[in-house]
């Protein structure tokens, strides 16, 4: 097994991989990294937990709908308006805040 160290938001976390497979967790991380950083840019600073979580929301919802596309179900062609960011980073917040209250108290 092998260990890459990848950034996250401007931090080193080390990571293990098969053998061989370390140039794609790098490109990965990479990608999860701008997530972060975008999330970041729209809500501000909440720590990197929140934003951690909030990039695997979106990131999980992107997936989701790839697959939903994949697999032959179209994707509504007039979807309703998205909540607004702040809305959305509010709603985010709510459940990283339980989130971590649940962690809290394992």
């Amino acid at each position: 097994m092998a260990t890459v160290t990848v950034e996250v938001n401007g931090r080193p976390y080390a990571v293990g991989c098969a053998d061989g497979q370390e140039e794609r967790v790098r490109i990965l991380a990479k990608q999860f990294d701008n997530q972060v950083r975008q999330v970041a840019q729209d809500v501000g600073h909440v720590g990197d937990l929140r934003l951690f979580l909030m990039s695997a929301l979106i990131l999980s919802d992107e997936l989701h709908e790839a697959r939903l596309n994949v697999g032959g179900i179209p994707a509504p062609l007039a979807a309703p308006a998205p909540p607004t960011s702040d809305g959305v980073a509010e709603a985010l917040n709510a459940v990283a805040a339980r989130i971590e209250k649940i962690a809290q108290s394992i």
